[in-house]
């Protein structure tokens, strides 16, 4: 899974000196990680241009590096070849128990190929490593329009959410609920470098900054949902409301002892344009065209086994989903 970190607006986190926990943003760098969460986490290539001595007569030349292309590489007519991350519920892990293993399974099934797995942890260079290289054909769960790789029509939409404990009856649902300024707020981060997400993004622009905690999507890789972290500070009392992309909030809440409340977070965009909904897409290399548009029509197809999927682990789907496939 590439989740929704990675999408455009980037930016680096930080922590304040008085308050290690506090979480403030930084200015946005000029590359930019995509997600995905988490993913989202990778750079794009910026095209620069300078003036030379002939700029007395007004005349330019580029200066630039050509950004590496995509080598060809077939992709395999005997099996679906996958990579994906080895420890990563509630969407995938080694023992096939996620649901995006599951969405896989049935895809390939539909195509009388087996599933073949390239396990590699989802990290910074997972791409290059990965499905640019040649390991594997898809990776499922990629944010729809994904720079890195060319995308098949999303067959599932999810959402931010915010998270309390039943307890509390705070019932939030809104990134202007005033109770946000003085409340402890779990946020997720892109990795060890702190990278924001948007909800992040959302509060501090709303100046909420200093009772922000924040927990890494990566979280313990040693646990059986590393990025549930988040979730078990709130159930922990270590903070009292955490926001959290919706797969994994719904996957923790079900199994949870600790009764928990989940909203999709409003708005769904904040202006200009900061989404917290996202369709989410097969990751195929560019140019393998054949495939992408035949796992698109399986998708189509298959869309109703596919939603029971999404439902079995409670992957929380806003009321403006709609998928592309369909």
């Amino acid at each position: 899974m590439f989740s929704p970190f990675r999408k455009p607006g980037r930016s680096r986190l930080g922590c304040s000196a008085a308050n290690n926990n506090s979480v403030e943003a930084r200015e946005p760098r000029a590359v930019r990680r995509v997600i995905a969460l988490p993913i989202l986490i990778i750079a794009a290539a910026f095209v620069t241009s300078c003036a030379t001595d002939r700029a007395q007569t007004d005349s330019w030349e580029k200066h630039y590096i050509d950004p590496p292309r995509q080598k060809k590489i077939a992709a395999s007519k005997t099996a679906l070849r996958v990579c994906a991350d080895p420890n990563n519920l509630p969407f995938s892990n080694q023992k096939g128990e996620g649901f995006e293993n599951k969405i896989a399974e049935l895809v390939a099934s539909d195509m009388k190929r087996p599933v073949e797995y390239t396990w590699w942890a989802e990290r910074r260079g997972f791409f290059r490593n990965t499905l640019k290289d040649g390991k594997c054909d898809v990776v499922m769960g990629v944010p729809a329009s994904f720079e890195l790789a060319a995308t098949t029509k999303s067959y599932y939409r999810s959402t931010y959410v915010f998270v309390t404990r039943k307890e509390s009856e705070l019932d939030i649902s809104s990134f202007d609920d005033p109770r946000l300024r003085t409340l402890k707020v779990g946020v997720q981060m892109v990795g060890d470098d702190g990278a924001n997400t948007p909800p992040v993004h959302a509060l501090n622009d709303r100046g909420i900054v200093n009772n922000l905690r924040g927990y890494t999507l990566y979280g313990d890789y040693a646990q059986r949902t590393p990025a549930a972290e988040i979730l078990n500070g709130l159930v922990n009392k270590d903070v009292d409301v955490a926001v959290v992309w919706g797969p994994l909030a719904g996957y923790y809440a079900a199994t949870s002892k600790t009764p928990l409340d989940i909203r999709p977070v409003t708005p769904e965009i904040d202006l200009p344009y900061r989404p917290f909904v996202y369709d989410i897409a097969v990751g195929v290399r560019r140019g393998e065209d054949e495939l992408k548009n035949e796992i698109d029509a399986i998708l189509a197809r298959r869309h109703n086994d596919i939603d029971k999927i999404l439902a079995s682990y409670h992957v929380p789907q806003p009321a403006s989903a709609g998928k592309e496939g369909v």
